[in-house]
């Protein structure tokens, strides 16, 4: 009971205060530690003689273990000698380390940004302000391609910020949650299929695809069943989840962006530029209704009744275990 009640608190410090910018947050230093070792490995790695394809795969399997394990180990030595100090210091530093892993409050914020360059019809901060959200090209794109760029970004970080976060505190606690964030790093950074991390970065992102297997689908679940509750479109939810789920090149993005797409009723996906270069999508769902800003609040809901009611059924599954 004592951690799903630490997790509840985090939970409502997160959806109060976010990530405030002023405060550092433990994935800054997770990104700072991956750029010293990436150019460590990269040095290592120098292009010679045709095997370079090898050498980066196995630097990037030593990249990867040692940012994972060793934010866990960091994580679980400095909760360890905080509860050596006080039993309440070491709960308070596991609380507010719980409330900076959510992410659902801070997704709200960034998300309203492109909502409101919507609404005042100022294309070129609605550009600006989905390029800081996606990583495609965003100088060409129209309000209604910003508008869908950004139910993506929320239907899917719904999965990375919030439910896998979620699904791991209650799995292992601080540590284990940290070791994701830790992960998904890992991925945003060299999980890239370019030129320069195409093999560097191959099991980072493969062990990222692995971390949210199971949360992706999860978050796809409830997000169908905050559809019903919402008085969204439920149904098309669920079929469309069904029709478009593994319509992705990763195999849990189109997870929770099928179950979005079919409860706003809009089509998500496509080809889209990357880098300059076009990369095929397929696309998402069925175009019912032109997607605008009013999608994007609609998706922001999903969001956090995925998170409500993931909460409860962790919590539910927790006490049953904890009394068997």
């Amino acid at each position: 009971m004592e951690r799903i009640l630490m997790i509840g608190i985090a939970i409502v410090l997160d959806c109060l205060f976010g990530d405030p910018y002023w405060l550092y947050h433990p994935v800054q230093l997770i990104g700072k530690v991956i750029s010293i070792l990436k150019r460590q490995m990269q040095k290592i790695c120098k292009r010679d003689h045709g095997i370079q394809k090898k050498k980066e795969i196995i630097a990037g399997g030593c990249l990867t273990a040692m940012v994972v394990t060793g934010t866990f180990a960091a994580t679980a030595a400095m909760l360890h000698a905080a509860f050596c100090l006080h039993p309440a210091v070491g709960r308070i530093l596991e609380v507010f380390w719980m409330y900076q892993i959510l992410a659902a409050k801070c997704l709200k914020v960034e998300s309203d940004k492109v909502f409101q360059n919507l609404k005042e019809h100022d294309i070129d901060k609605a550009r600006r302000s989905i390029s800081y959200l996606v990583g495609r090209d965003t100088e060409q794109l129209s309000e209604e391609e910003i508008a869908k760029a950004c139910v993506e970004t929320v239907a899917e970080n719904t999965t990375d910020g919030v439910i896998a976060p979620l699904f791991y505190l209650f799995c292992g606690g601080v540590p284990l949650a940290m070791a994701y964030k830790a992960v998904n790093t890992l991925d945003s950074m060299v999980g890239y299929r370019n030129e320069e991390l195409e093999y560097l970065g191959k099991i980072s992102a493969k062990l990222d695809d692995i971390a949210n297997y199971i949360p992706a689908r999860i978050a796809a679940w409830t997000m169908i069943a905050a559809a019903f509750l919402l008085k969204m479109n439920g149904r098309m939810a669920w079929k469309t989840y069904l029709a478009d789920r593994h319509a992705h090149l990763s195999p849990n993005c189109a997870q929770t962006e099928a179950a979005a797409a079919g409860a706003l009723e809009i089509q998500l996906g496509g080809t889209h530029d990357y880098f300059g270069k076009p990369v095929y999508k397929p696309t998402i769902g069925r175009d019912i209704c032109m997607c605008d800003g009013t999608k994007i609040k609609g998706a922001q809901k999903l969001m956090y009744a995925s998170l409500v009611i993931c909460f409860c059924i962790f919590s539910l599954f927790l006490i049953g275990l904890q009394q068997i």
